[in-house]
């Protein structure tokens, strides 16, 4: 009785861990989106898509009336839409997200109002504006969230269509990026566009080193010490296979593993005193799928 109950608390606590760092990072990402937007996309009128494209346009449609306030009351409406169509299939993560960076929005304009860009600078405000946001999103995607909006019309058109949901998407933030050419000028037009392109490019770099890891292929003569190291240091497993060298015909072992980059550097050094003649092949992989990888 004393052994199943241990290990049941020890998965509850493993379980309360993984949620607080789950909870944190989408709280992290939420926030860096949060910044990039209002100190420097929102200034600037940078209209690069999403929500807060359309936030911007409106904004420059009605003065009167801030970006984020328009940001704010977009997102809310989409998260009605979504709870009413989507039912159950609508993600918490999403809808946390989504509140919190109305909040966000609404709390950084109340403390830090700002009535002109932070620097005269405007490539460097891009920059900035880009970057955060794209860090931002990239945690959120990684970690199954987002921050609602256009997102979460991508889940209803996924539902209910057969449409090419990321072709239609992209092509509705080209529309949002271009109309600023004609709502707003041509110069922030041409910047937001531009934003557009590298928000795109930098999402998916940043996505495919988040996930990063390495495959381990070995060729060894000592198996067992090497999975037992794997195993019991690095906590991860392993698959074995014998094999013979095509030219000395000499037995071997080869293994296969994969690990993290901390794990991969370990290993490296440990194989090293271990088998100096360990042939070793390590190749990036930013998709393992499996136990203690991203789920298939």
């Amino acid at each position: 009785m004393f052994l199943p109950l241990k290990r049941k608390k020890h998965v509850e606590a493993m379980n309360i861990k993984k949620n607080i760092r789950e909870f944190l990072l989408l709280t992290l990402g939420t926030a860096l989106v949060a910044i990039g937007v209002y100190f420097f996309k929102f200034p600037n009128h940078f209209s690069t898509g999403g929500v807060t494209g359309i936030a911007v346009l409106l904004s420059a449609l009605f003065p009167g009336i801030s970006s984020s306030a328009f940001a704010s009351v977009i997102n809310i409406l989409f998260l009605i839409l979504g709870f009413a169509v989507l039912n159950r299939g609508f993600g918490i993560r999403t809808v946390y997200c989504s509140l919190l960076f109305s909040a966000l929005l609404s709390g950084l304009e109340w403390l830090c109002p700002l009535s002109a860009p932070l620097t005269n600078e405007k490539m460097l405000e891009l920059f900035f504006a880009v970057i955060f946001p794209a860090l931002g999103s990239a945690i959120l995607f990684n970690m199954q969230g987002s921050t609602g909006g256009t997102d979460i019309l991508a889940m209803i058109l996924k539902k209910y269509t057969s449409l090419d949901i990321g072709r239609a998407l992209l092509y509705v933030d080209v529309l949002i990026a271009g109309s600023t050419l004609f709502l707003i000028g041509i110069e922030t037009g041409l910047f937001s566009l531009l934003g557009l392109i590298l928000k795109s490019v930098l999402v998916d770099n940043v996505i495919e080193s988040l996930n990063r890891k390495k495959s381990f292929v070995l060729v060894t003569s000592y198996p067992q010490e090497v999975c037992a190291y794997i195993t019991d240091t690095l906590h991860r497993s392993a698959t074995v296979w014998e094999a013979q060298g095509a030219y000395s015909h000499e037995r071997r072992w080869v293994v296969l593993a994969a690990l993290n980059r901390a794990q991969a550097v370990a290993l490296r050094r440990h194989l090293k005193e271990l088998d100096p003649h360990a042939f070793m092949l390590i190749t990036n992989s930013s998709e393992i799928f499996g136990k203690g990888f991203l789920r298939a």
